[in-house]
C-alpha cells in the first residue's frame, strides 16, 4: 500500500484536511488526513478510535463498493500505518470518491464532508418484516458497509464535553437540513459517521454550548448544511 499526498500540509495548529492518493488491491482510492498533533481531542462515532479523547489525526478513506473486509478497523489502522501516523486516531470509511469532498467555512468552523447518497433513507424506519403493533423480533446484525455521508468538522476553541456531544447532534440537524434542501427525501445513510474537532481546553474549561443557536453551535451548522448541501444536490 503506497499513499501520495496530493495538497500541501497545513499549517501548524490548524486543522485542515490533506488529499492522499493510494492503491489498493487493483483499485485507486483517495483518504483525507488531518494531522492533529498533540493537544487537540475529537468526539466521533468513526469505527476505529470513536469516543471523546486526546487524538493525533482524523482519517476518513474511501473503500470500494461492496466492501468485502470485516475488520474496517484493522484496515484503517493499516492505511494509518502506511502514513506513518502514530498515537490514537479516528478513523472514518466511506465508499463514496472522496476526491469528490466538499467544504465550507463559517466564523473559524470548518465542515469536511464526503457524500454517497446510493443507500438512502429516513432514520425511523420500520424493522423489516414486522408489522405495525407486532413484538419487536431479534434481527441478525448487518455486514458492516462503509458509512456514505461522513461529517469531519474542526472547531478552532476548546469545547466542553457536553459541548462536543452536543456539536455532533448539531451537525447531524444541519446534515439533515442540507438533504433536505437538496430536494432529498432521506435523512441519511444507515452508517453516517460525525467526527469533531477542538482544542482540548485549559483548566478554565471548555465551551459550555454547542446547540444550533449557541455561538459555537451555529457556526457548525452554517458550515456543514454548506458542505453537505455541495455534495448533496448532485445525488438529485
Amino acid at each position: 500500500m503506497s499513499s501520495v499526498r496530493l495538497r500541501p500540509p497545513a499549517q501548524r495548529g490548524e486543522p485542515r484536511a490533506d488529499l492522499h492518493d493510494r492503491h489498493e488491491d487493483g483499485h485507486r482510492l483517495h483518504h483525507l488526513l488531518w494531522r492533529l498533533g498533540p493537544g487537540f481531542r475529537v468526539c466521533s462515532s468513526a469505527v476505529l478510535g470513536g469516543g471523546i479523547g486526546p487524538r493525533a489525526w482524523v482519517l476518513n478513506a474511501q473503500v470500494p463498493g461492496g466492501y468485502p473486509r470485516l475488520d474496517p478497523d484493522r484496515h484503517l489502522a493499516e492505511i494509518a500505518a502506511a502514513e506513518g501516523l502514530t498515537g490514537q486516531g479516528a478513523g472514518l470509511m466511506t465508499a463514496a470518491e472522496v476526491a469528490a469532498y466538499t467544504s465550507a467555512h463559517d466564523g473559524g468552523v470548518t465542515a469536511t464532508v464526503t457524500t454517497g447518497l446510493g443507500v438512502r433513507g429516513w432514520a425511523a424506519a420500520p424493522e423489516t418484516g414486522r408489522r405495525s403493533g407486532e413484538a419487536p423480533v431479534d434481527v441478525p446484525a448487518a455486514p458492516f458497509r462503509p458509512g456514505t455521508v461522513n461529517i469531519v468538522v474542526a472547531v478552532p476553541v476548546p469545547l466542553s464535553d457536553a459541548a462536543l456531544v452536543n456539536a455532533v447532534a448539531t451537525a447531524t440537524e444541519a446534515k439533515v437540513q442540507a438533504l433536505l434542501d437538496a430536494g432529498l427525501d432521506c435523512s441519511g445513510t444507515p452508517t453516517d459517521a460525525v467526527c469533531v474537532i477542538a482544542p482540548e481546553p485549559g483548566p478554565e474549561g471548555g465551551e459550555p454550548f454547542a446547540g444550533p443557536r449557541s455561538t459555537w453551535g451555529a457556526r457548525i451548522a452554517r458550515a456543514v448544511h454548506g458542505a453537505a448541501l455541495a455534495g448533496a444536490r448532485p445525488a438529485r
